[in-house]
């Protein structure tokens, strides 16, 4: 990782933070509305045995999910290029899922579900599974079709075109999805959380700003935003690592 790379984000923090601090001592929004940054770091400081809790259990239900929505959406996009009656079937709800929105389904799973994990783990499993199932499909669609005829004369039947030709040539679009699902499953934890839940960052959240205490509500959301960087930071360290012979899967720098 090159020092460009990290000092980037630490400066735009430091504008973030100074622009922050500015609106305050302006006085542009009311301090019950837009705590100082000093009132949430110390917020965070002190009530860390409060955070402690709900930051687990955020960052369970979304590792969990995406865990899930990860493998259901590999195993979808091999299962529909392997198959024709899969894309007919299949393909319509694909892209009608993504056009719905998935957090509407929110009020629906905690009613089916209940105020525990599992609503929020579905959810979350659901808004990853889609950007990982549109990206990986379309890698093993846009294969060259100069390299399947090279295989095809050479012998190779479906199933080795499939698992020796199309997946590894698809694999830096799996990677460019599991990218962009790494940014999705923190925030829908969240959101499901804030749907119905009586622990998460979301319901501290919810309840902080019911009870007066915003610079508790920043506290959570910021201890979300670590999260949600480091995380996708890891995930696109192993997809790079993963797929560090395709040219086009080399981060920009």
């Amino acid at each position: 990782m090159t020092a460009g790379r990290i000092l980037r984000p630490l400066t735009l923090l430091l504008l973030v933070l100074i622009g922050w601090r500015a609106l305050v001592a302006l006085e542009v929004a009311p301090r019950f509305l837009l705590p100082a940054p000093e009132h949430v770091l110390l917020a965070m400081w002190t009530k860390s045995h409060i955070l402690g809790p709900h930051i687990f259990a955020t960052v369970s239900v979304a590792l969990i999910g995406y865990r899930i929505g990860s493998w259901f959406g590999v195993l979808n996009a091999l299962t529909l290029a392997r198959s024709e009656r899969a894309r007919r079937w299949l393909l319509p709800l694909l892209v009608g899922g993504q056009a719905a929105p998935v957090f509407a389904l929110g009020p629906l799973l905690t009613l089916w579900l209940g105020y525990g994990p599992a609503a929020k783990i579905v959810m979350t499993a659901l808004v990853v599974y889609f950007p990982v199932t549109a990206s990986f499909y379309y890698g093993l669609s846009s294969v060259d079709p100069r390299l399947i005829e090279i295989g095809r004369v050479m012998g190779a039947d479906a199933r080795t075109e499939l698992w020796r030709l199309r997946v590894p040539a698809a694999a830096p679009a799996l990677a460019s999805g599991l990218r962009m699902a790494a940014v999705f499953a923190p925030i829908s934890a969240l959101v499901g959380e804030m749907t119905g839940s009586a622990v998460g960052l979301g319901y501290l959240m919810k309840d902080a700003i019911a009870r007066g205490k915003p610079e508790l509500a920043f506290a959570a959301l910021f201890a979300l935003a670590l999260f949600g960087v480091l995380f996708h930071a890891l995930v696109r360290y192993w997809t790079a690592r993963a797929t560090s012979w395709a040219p086009e899967a080399a981060p920009a720098h």
